[in-house]
């Protein structure tokens, strides 16, 4: 169901490691100048957007610079790389000519509005692009949680996951160079499949709430304002129990 504006309005979620680019660490102001400019080319169509972008690219709190630490500090630290990225991104797009309102779940004022619901949505309804940091606000949940969960709050009609591939496959396509791209399968299939979507939370939040998801490469130029307008790219996951598709080759 579209918001209340008439217009159509969706969640975007972008990995940290998206905007690493060729390096192995940080971010590339090349990668960030792109995701901008290809934002800025969606909001041509008058689509609310609404946007949570991971930290994986400064640091993880699952990984080897965690480095023992206590789960919920690293996890919290996490949060933190996740602000670095939005304001980042942030900045980048308002250098387009873009409105942008950066809204953490960890209050930090000098950087970030606190995140409030109906002032995320008010912002939306006045055509800026919302960026969402410090994930949930909690340890042990990702930010595809966080995306899960933003994304019905504010009433989005899709949530949008850009990747570094086409879509989803039925296995591996780095390692497998006959996967198949599936076109549409449900959150049933997925499951029985085992098909690695998002993490198994946010993946749960998304099919009781009916909420479709849009898998697709975030890489290819124009595919970003093609998921926002609604056209098929990718993979579309949904609740219809209807037959798998697979993308034709």
């Amino acid at each position: 169901m579209n918001p209340p504006s008439g217009k159509r309005r969706v969640l975007l979620k972008l990995s940290g490691e998206a905007l690493v680019g060729s390096a192995s660490f940080g971010i590339d102001s090349d990668v960030l100048g792109y995701v901008a400019d290809e934002v800025a080319k969606a909001k041509e169509l008058d689509v609310e957007i609404a946007i949570v972008v991971g930290g994986g690219n400064i640091f993880r709190g699952l990984s080897e610079s965690a480095n023992g630490m206590d789960r919920s500090t690293a996890d919290y630290v996490g949060m933190l790389a996740t602000v670095m990225n939005a304001v980042s991104l942030q900045d980048a797009m308002e250098k387009r000519g873009m409105v942008t309102r950066v809204m953490s779940a960890i209050e930090m004022s000098q950087l970030a509005e606190p995140y409030i619901r109906r002032r995320a949505i008010r912002h939306l309804e006045k055509g800026r692009v919302v960026i969402f940091a410090a994930g949930t606000g909690n340890p042990f949940f990702t930010t595809d949680t966080a995306a899960a969960l933003r994304a019905m709050e504010i009433g989005a009609d899709a949530l949008l996951k850009g990747t570094k591939v086409r879509g989803v496959y039925d296995c591996d396509p780095s390692k497998n160079p006959e996967a198949k791209l599936y076109r549409q399968v449900s959150f049933q299939d997925a499951i029985e499949k085992r098909l690695k979507v998002m993490d198994a939370t946010a993946f749960a939040l998304c099919r009781d709430n009916k909420l479709p998801i849009v898998v697709f490469e975030m890489a290819k130029p124009g595919n970003i304002r093609a998921a926002v307008s609604g056209e098929l790219i990718g993979t579309l996951i949904v609740n219809d129990d209807s037959e798998t598709k697979f993308a034709e080759e």
